[in-house]
């Protein structure tokens, strides 16, 4: 299982977005996100949502607690 750091990394290149893009719309600076690929630094609870939802994937996907992308209620 890939750590979260790798995750948010693999996720952000298929979709093919800069980390200024991603920065801009979680509404943080790029050094600050740059802090969350590298794993200096963990989001919010907010902001690791609205991640999963728009790479719509699951919550434990995304922090590295499962392989299965999807979200099973």
């Amino acid at each position: 299982m890939k750590p979260q750091p790798i995750r948010l990394k693999e996720l952000r290149n298929e979709k093919n977005l800069k980390q200024e893009e991603l920065a801009e719309l979680l509404g943080i600076v790029l050094r600050q996100y740059q802090r969350y690929e590298r794993g200096e630094q963990e989001p919010s609870l907010a902001k690791w949502l609205f991640l999963a939802d728009f790479y719509n994937v699951s919550l434990d996907y995304l922090v590295g607690r499962s392989a299965d992308r999807t979200f099973h209620p």
